[in-house]
């Protein structure tokens, strides 16, 4: 299951980013689909596909219903329609992402 805590450890392809600090200042507002990942850059699909290096920026990560749907389903099958908003520091994103995701412990943020 998808949750903020387990985020790191989770493929980050396919989900919904926004690009909230940067020491450059033109990727500040950029956001999109993450679709493609590398040790050091997110690359962003969005109104333009561009690369963020991932240790000069903060990302915000959307996990909506679809992402924790399991999770989120009420006794009588229906989902709730909620968003949740996580937000990284690049930094910690910085590994290669097969090596990311096979980390056992516990998350470094929150």
């Amino acid at each position: 299951m998808l949750t903020a805590e387990t985020l790191p450890r989770h493929e980050l392809i396919g989900l919904r980013v926004r690009v909230v600090e940067s020491t450059d200042p033109t990727l500040v507002g950029v956001e999109g689909e993450v679709v493609m990942e590398t040790t050091n850059t997110l690359t962003v699909a969005g109104a333009r596909t561009v690369q963020v290096p991932k240790a000069v920026a903060t990302f915000e990560f959307e996990l909506d219903s679809a992402e924790r749907r399991s999770a989120d389903q009420s006794s009588d099958g229906t989902s709730r329609d909620d968003t949740e908003y996580v937000v990284v520091e690049g930094e910690r994103l910085v590994a290669r992402p097969a090596r990311r995701t096979e980390r056992t412990r516990g998350s470094q943020w929150q």
